[in-house]
């Protein structure tokens, strides 16, 4: 139960000062690592005059721990626990085996939808992945599998574990959580196109599902990290190999 620091008359409580200093405290430190890390890095790349992919997976990972940290601010304030958003070490082996398989389908389901979308006439990207998403030696494979292992935790825990749910709580109407869910998970994509959008869209919507059938993210990050390290790091490593 979180103590409100004004009695009935309007008037501080002194028991409360400490703790609401400290939980505004925490709140500004939260606030500052969402706004300074980037603003920091989009100086830098206005400078150099283009964004490589060393700048770019430091400004994701930056970016994706800072939204993590606000959940758990959140979640902290609510008195609501991780497992919640179904982070649980329940059947930890058998979710990642789960997404292991499901990978598969899901990789070709996705394959399948942009050649689809582009066949019919809707704009992608003139390359597989753009400039700032492409490693070019070791060290920055290195930096990308870490990028895409935080980007899969991050984002699941971000858009299928807190947003999910607080849009089915707020809307009370789950189908329509799911929408919403997925249409902020696309916005992160457009530099891909309409293709992109349509197609990262529809990934959301089918990570969703996995998350309330499963009732756990574990399947969801492993699939999600699985279709990242395809694209971005066994790409990488093909192109300068």
């Amino acid at each position: 139960m979180v103590l409100h620091p004004l009695n009935e008359t309007g008037e501080l409580r002194p028991e409360a000062t400490v703790y609401w200093w400290r939980v505004q405290l925490r709140e500004v430190w939260v606030f500052l690592f969402l706004i300074v890390p980037s603003m920091a890095i989009s100086l830098f790349a206005i400078r150099r005059g283009h964004v490589g992919f060393v700048l770019a997976a430091w400004a994701v990972i930056l970016r994706d721990l800072g939204l993590v940290l606000l959940v758990a601010y959140f979640l902290w304030r609510n008195g609501e626990g991780w497992g919640k958003l179904g982070w649980t070490l329940s059947h930890l082996w058998r979710e990642i085996a789960l997404g292991v398989v499901l990978f598969i389908p899901f990789f070709m389901g996705v394959a399948g939808t942009e050649w689809l979308l582009k066949q019919a006439g809707l704009k992608g990207p003139s390359a597989p992945l753009p400039s700032f998403a492409t490693v070019h030696d070791a060290p920055q494979v290195v930096l990308a599998l870490l990028m895409v292992a935080m980007a899969a935790v991050a984002e699941e825990t971000i858009f299928r574990g807190y947003l999910l749910l607080r849009f089915g709580a707020t809307m009370r109407n789950m189908t329509l959580a799911v929408i919403c869910s997925s249409l902020v998970f696309a916005l992160g994509h457009g530099y891909e196109g309409t293709v992109g959008l349509a197609t990262v869209g529809l990934m959301g919507v089918a990570l969703c599902l996995l998350y309330l059938w499963r009732g756990s993210l574990v399947a969801a990050i492993t699939v999600h990290f699985l279709q990242d390290f395809v694209a971005i790091v066994l790409v990488g490593i093909l192109k300068f190999w």
